[in-house]
């Protein structure tokens, strides 16, 4: 296993964690549950070099997807979530709800919810993007503060890149959601 850490300028250092079948985890300085680095990982920058290109344009606000080759692990339910996760549009925020009705179980909320919490993949795989079906930031890994950052990143950057027609038509979107 492989790691490096990723200065955001936004949000803090990153730790990311890869190995030759792709990125396993991005974690959060600000975790309630930080990530441990093993001793026999090994620090290696080069495995690490398109994800941070393609990190760093994110937090510049020129990047809306990520198209990196990933290695999460986790059960089959949470990969549909976090699956259903990488569908959210750059800008939008969706429901549990939604992704549960994703999924195909619209009454999983509450399991969805929590394998949105295990995503090992956040920002890449947006699990911020997420929100109460009442409109209100819930949890998430990096704290209430560092969600806000992200969505409001992709509100300025997204609303900078489209018209004022395109922006009703995500705002229905999320409304409908």
């Amino acid at each position: 296993m492989f790691y490096d850490y990723f200065e955001t300028g936004l949000i803090g250092t990153l730790t990311l964690v890869a190995d030759h079948q792709g990125l396993r985890h991005i974690a959060f300085a600000t975790s309630r549950t930080p990530l441990t680095v093993h001793p026999d990982w090994r620090r290696d920058a080069a495995i690490f070099t398109e994800a941070k290109t393609q990190l760093r344009a994110y937090f510049k606000g020129e990047r809306r997807y990520f198209d990196l080759p990933l290695a999460p692990e986790g059960t089959v339910f949470q990969k549909a979530v976090w699956q259903a996760l990488s569908t959210i549009p750059y800008g939008s925020v969706t429901s549990y709800k939604w992704v549960a009705e994703q999924v195909g179980n619209p009454r999983a909320v509450r399991a969805v919810g929590a394998a949105n919490g295990k995503n090992p993949l956040p920002i890449v795989v947006p699990c911020h993007r997420v929100i109460g079906s009442n409109g209100t930031l819930t949890g998430f890994g990096g704290g209430l503060g560092v969600k806000e950052r992200l969505l409001a990143l992709e509100k300025d950057a997204w609303q900078s890149a489209h018209t004022p027609a395109e922006r009703f038509t995500d705002v229905a979107w999320a409304l409908k959601s």
